[in-house]
């Protein structure tokens, strides 16, 4: 299969099982929700070594938040209820907690709650006050700007972290060009994230290590400089390789976004010299959502 003479290889890419949960922080102005939404995500790339992949899925108006403030939604996924609610904890506390006029509140609607305000409170040192509203139970903060405001747990789901393609490019610059693009069309999707920075990840890994106390290392099938010294699959052309890595809500919505994502990346890849879209996987041993570049592109 080839895109605009851009080839798309027969494979796949390997997703993994996830828990995920999404915030809405709100502030008095728009810039300090992003302010506190950015410093939340900021060491949020890989559970590898962050325990959480976050990013900003959108900015909200007043009439989508729950305070009628202006406000932002955020997309957290971890392997573990336990993991994803230790993250969501430390990184509202110190983040949001700490950005002047936030709150924030759950928006997934889950059976499965993990603690946010239930464990935030403590920091009102007895001055803080609960309040019920429906069934859900809030908590009023004091702080030096008034009341950070707080919902007591915020529910998570299933979903699905790791969807992948990979862009092969005569130069980085071409690369880059046909990633931006590509991240673009995939913000538009709703319920997905692209976790790394700009959404594109230069240091794809594979499982395991030369040394024992690494989990992971570098993806070396992959890096132009080790041709000759692997079993390398950079085609001669290519001196780039860059990875757009998606976690989701749904299979569904991972299919969705690789289409679009892959698509906008061959629309303008002959410009920039893209060679080839491939997927990363690990022989399918290790997640069982399977998503096969041929199967989401039929029809184009």
């Amino acid at each position: 299969m080839e895109i605009n003479g851009i080839e798309i290889e027969p494979t796949f890419a390997e997703a993994f099982d996830m828990t995920a949960t999404r915030i809405v922080i709100t502030a008095a102005e728009p810039e300090w929700a992003c302010r506190a939404a950015e410093a939340m995500t900021g060491f949020a790339t890989s559970v590898i070594g962050c325990g959480v992949e976050a990013g900003i899925e959108r900015m909200l108006d007043e009439v989508e938040t729950p305070d009628g403030r202006p406000g932002v939604s955020i997309l957290m996924f971890s392997t573990s209820g336990a993991e994803l609610e230790k993250q969501l904890v430390k990184r509202v506390g110190q983040c949001v907690l700490t950005c002047p006029s936030t709150s924030v509140f759950g928006a997934i609607a889950s059976e499965k709650r993990i603690a946010m305000g239930s464990k935030l409170r403590y920091f009102g040192d007895g001055f803080q006050i609960s309040k019920v509203i429906g069934s859900e139970r809030y908590w009023r903060i004091p702080v030096m700007d008034g009341e950070f405001v707080c919902q007591d747990t915020v529910g998570r789901q299933s979903a699905v972290g790791g969807g992948n393609f990979l862009v092969l490019a005569d130069t980085i610059y071409g690369a880059l060009h046909a990633c931006d693009s590509a991240v673009r069309a995939i913000k538009k999707v709703p319920d997905c994230i692209t976790p790394f920075p700009g959404g594109v990840a230069r240091s794809g890994s594979k499982v395991g290590s030369k040394y024992k106390m690494l989990r992971a290392s570098t993806n070396d099938a992959f890096c132009p400089t080790l041709r000759e010294q692997t079993d390398s699959l950079v085609i001669d052309s290519a001196s780039a390789a860059l990875e757009l890595v998606i976690d989701g809500l749904s299979p569904e919505v991972i299919g969705q976004a690789m289409r679009v994502g892959i698509l906008a990346a061959c629309e303008v890849g002959p410009s920039f010299g893209v060679r080839k879209i491939t997927g990363g996987n690990y022989g399918g041993k290790l997640g069982r959502h399977h998503f096969y570049l041929h199967d989401l592109l039929a029809g184009v």
